[in-house]
């Protein structure tokens, strides 16, 4: 019988950052022709051996064999000329420049565009890729960057790919497009491994699953052969059920009304039609529907951020007066209480500065209060210690730049530092994105301490079992309307899935 000689096997890998252990002795085959997803809670180290494998760490310790031979992988260059490509959560795009020249840029020899052009049609024909060659990055969606980073690697003769948090910001039928893709690729015998806290896709997606825990190997399964329970268990180390705690509202009062809110993208879209809801203080109110349902710009109407076309927003004081947020600029909102805590498709473009340190980062909410040229960085350098404890981030100090954390642990930081700002009226989406297990129970049990401290949560979600069992109500948006709002104890996901499907539910019980 043949004996599988593995594309990629890594024997006894640690690598450290000062105190920090980040791999311990790791070892992990992977085999063309498969789809191999790597799991583990945010800090286990799955990002940091990928890294190994793709030339930008490189071991302390440790062998790496690609194809059944020894190899020093020491930079990304070492590691494309090997066949290793790694697309990472966050791209390496140049925004003004097109996707060919993005593709070819940094290549050695002399480079013909309408060559490049055509080696890149042939590929997207190859696996189904849709990528206009010509079309500028500043032009393109999240999916088409994510494309264009994919096609990049291919192009280089990339045999083994790694793709970090492949679907974090896609939108479902974005999502079942590049699994087609990938299993184009995995049946052309190629090795991929996918780094994801989504459970359902990996079941979906992958032939075998490896588990690190602590950055140390656990151990891999068939994916076909094991549960969704199973899996967790072995990531976390014990058994994990779906509990939420859920305090009952102490005296709740209208903190935030929508009245027959509407409003237009700048292409002229009808994104948000006649919406109209009380956010109430001690609640949580869920906000559930199909991706690209209104809930951005509804969260982004109240933040300021958004411009309204008809409707209103009021802010009703804890003295019963209703003072009207449109036509407030975002600080000024901000400054009264109403906190947006989004986690945005580029979280180190948006949310954070990469190359500033946490305690930075913190600080960038609270800076402008200063009046001179000189700001004081004790308290930001107090939070970001708080944050770093209580919310469990895998960092060697508040010192290191954000852009050295793992994914979840930068969405901790994001997370935290909207929360410290002590908000009455906290805005959050898709706060546990990319967040592993334990992470996101963390961040639920934050929302429920805001909540009992008297803020009124909106909560945009994707898991309509975490929404039942933590928001107070949830409001179902489909095509931009309500469809209705219910009592999220008294219902379950299946009629909250139903009611994402239609618009004029008679569910409304403000």
């Amino acid at each position: 019988m043949e004996t599988k000689v593995a594309a990629v096997s890594m024997k006894n890998v640690t690598k450290t950052f000062g105190s920090v252990v980040a791999n311990e002795k790791v070892d992990l085959d992977i085999y063309k022709g498969e789809i191999l997803a790597l799991l583990g809670e945010n800090g286990s180290g799955k990002t940091t051996l990928m890294n190994m494998l793709a030339g930008i760490y490189y071991p302390d310790e440790g062998q790496i064999f690609i194809n059944g031979k020894e190899e020093v992988i020491k930079t990304p260059k070492d590691a494309l000329n090997l066949g290793i490509g790694m697309v990472h959560q966050h791209f390496k795009l140049i925004d003004v420049l097109t996707a060919t020249e993005n593709i070819i840029l940094g290549l050695e020899g002399k480079l013909n565009i309408k060559e490049a052009s055509k080696k890149i049609e042939d590929i997207c024909n190859k696996y189904g890729f849709e990528v206009d060659p010509k079309q500028k990055i500043y032009d393109m969606s999240v999916s088409q960057k994510q494309t264009v980073e994919i096609v990049k690697v291919l192009y280089r003769g990339a045999d083994i790919l790694i793709l970090d948090e492949p679907t974090a910001v896609l939108t479902p039928q974005e999502t079942e497009k590049l699994f087609r893709v990938l299993r184009k690729m995995r049946d052309d015998g190629k090795a991929i491994i996918i780094i994801t806290h989504k459970m359902h896709e990996v079941e979906s997606l992958s032939d075998r699953v490896a588990v690190l825990r602590d950055g140390r190997y656990i151990g891999s399964m068939t994916t076909k052969d094991t549960t969704v329970t199973e899996m967790t268990n072995m990531m976390v180390g014990h058994a994990v059920t779906l509990n939420i705690d859920r305090p009952d509202p102490v005296n709740p009062k209208p903190r935030i009304v929508v009245k027959d809110l509407s409003v237009r993208s700048e292409d002229g879209i009808q994104k948000l039609k006649n919406v109209s809801f009380t956010a109430r203080s001690g609640e949580i109110l869920g906000i559930a529907g199909i991706s690209g349902c209104g809930q951005k710009e509804l969260l982004e109407a109240i933040a300021g951020l958004q411009p309204v076309e008809t409707g209103t927003i009021e802010y009703v004081e804890d003295n019963g007066h209703e003072e009207p947020l449109l036509g407030k600029d975002p600080l000024k909102i901000a400054e009264m209480g109403v906190s947006l805590s989004f986690v945005p498709e580029d979280r180190l473009g948006m949310g954070l500065v990469a190359n500033m340190d946490l305690a930075d980062n913190m600080m960038l909410r609270s800076f402008r209060k200063g009046r001179t040229p000189f700001t004081n960085r004790r308290p930001s350098k107090k939070l970001a210690e708080s944050v770093v404890k209580e919310l469990e981030v895998v960092t060697p100090g508040i010192s290191t730049p954000v852009r050295r954390l793992s994914g979840g642990n930068v969405q901790k930081v994001l997370v935290g530092r909207e929360i410290a700002s002590a908000p009455t009226v906290l805005l959050t989406a898709y706060a546990v994105r990319g967040l592993d297990i334990n992470s996101s129970y963390t961040i639920y049990d934050l929302l429920n301490e805001q909540k009992k401290k008297g803020v009124a949560v909106i909560f945009v979600g994707e898991d309509l079992d975490v929404m039942v069992e933590l928001c107070d109500k949830i409001m179902v948006l489909c095509g931009g309307e309500v469809s209705g709002i219910v009592d999220a104890r008294k219902t379950d996901k299946n009629e909250v899935g139903l009611m994402m499907t239609r618009v004029g539910g008679d569910e409304i019980h403000e």
